[in-house]
């Protein structure tokens, strides 16, 4: 019998002591919870000083060659072609003549108009003879005097068609492209040759409104250009759009001079690099202390009792994961760079070490 209870006693002392445990392991879990319920509050977050710092005022910006001047030349009179003097890639100079077309017709229409002008010439002298002894009247005085202005007209007319015969190069390049061949028939504005003057090139880029007030006429600007990797070219700012386009940049114009070996095509792409230096300080902040974005213009600045107060601040210019801050903060300041996306203006918060 004795055998029986002793186990009987052990089984229910280890349950009331299976029992107490539990108990008191249930007591410490809701002590815990009333105290993370009735606690502090404070959010975790991380903080940086506010400081001023040097700007580095360099940029750079990307673009392509384009000539100096690229000209299509079309044909002001009709007529065939009798012979072309130039090829494509041959250099031309201003004034060179570059084709001929037949001057046959445009002879004859000279001729035609010579005649009518010296005639109309002779008969307004016997109409002004007849006029002072009243063989005529004034009316037919004035009509003769607009026939013969009229026959000036047609007769410079037809001179100008005659040099127009012999088509000159209006500017100085390279024929880049011939449209026309021996024996083809031409129609006033058809085009002759495309005429490109690499002489001078220019690098069309953009800079932002921050980049563009550095900017001046005459600047000098070191250009890199990719197919020429260990080569460095100079320009300088020939011209600063007055106005911004459609993505809020300013179209900038540098001139190249390429009248050496001009190894620099029309079309080629580069890099502009616009150098000034640290020429300026500003109050700099990570891009992380903004909150949602740099839009925003909202950081949230640790007070003196760890509390968290929002403020809003004037962004100037953004440095990778840098930001400029022109005006709402001090230096010595100290920012939240993380852990806002819990705060509210006013809340506790924790400051955590890195």
């Amino acid at each position: 019998m004795k055998k029986i209870i002793i186990p009987v006693v052990l089984i229910i002392t280890s349950g009331l002591l299976i029992g107490m445990v539990l108990s008191g392991n249930k007591k410490k879990n809701e002590q815990k919870i009333e105290i993370v319920n009735q606690g502090s509050s404070a959010a975790p977050v991380k903080v940086t000083t506010v400081a001023r710092q040097n700007i580095n005022l360099n940029f750079s910006a990307n673009g392509n060659f384009v000539p100096n001047q690229d000209l299509k030349l079309l044909s002001d009179i009709s007529g065939r072609v009798l012979s072309i003097r130039v090829q494509e890639g041959d250099r031309v100079q201003k004034g060179q003549v570059l084709a001929t077309l037949d001057e046959k017709y445009l002879s004859l229409d000279l001729e035609t108009a010579g005649d009518t002008y010296n005639k109309l010439k002779t008969d307004k002298e016997r109409y002004e003879s007849s006029f002072k002894t009243g063989g005529v009247t004034q009316a037919q005085l004035d009509d003769i005097d607009l026939q013969l202005r009229n026959a000036a007209i047609r007769l410079e007319q037809a001179r100008r068609k005659i040099g127009d015969a012999h088509i000159k190069a209006p500017i100085s390049g390279i024929i880049n492209k011939k449209h026309i061949e021996v024996g083809s028939y031409l129609s006033a504005g058809n085009a002759l040759f495309d005429i490109v003057d690499v002489s001078n090139l220019k690098l069309n880029v953009a800079a932002n409104e921050k980049q563009m007030v550095q900017l001046k006429k005459g600047d000098k600007v070191a250009i890199q250009v990719p197919a020429f990797p260990d080569q460095t070219f100079s320009g300088a700012v020939s011209f600063i759009a007055p106005k911004a386009d459609a993505s809020l940049n300013f179209p900038v114009e540098i001139k190249v001079d390429n009248d050496g070996a001009q190894l620099i095509k029309a079309g080629m792409f580069a890099t502009a690099v616009f150098q000034y230096g640290n020429e300026a300080t500003a109050i700099i902040v990570p891009r992380s202390a903004f909150v949602g974005s740099v839009n925003n213009k909202q950081v949230y600045v640790l007070s003196g009792d760890n509390t968290a107060r929002l403020r809003t601040v004037t962004p100037g210019n953004i440095f990778g994961e840098s930001v400029e801050v022109i005006s709402g903060l001090e230096e010595g300041e100290r920012v939240i760079i993380a852990g806002q996306i819990n705060l509210t203006d006013g809340a506790a918060v924790a400051i955590q070490e890195d």
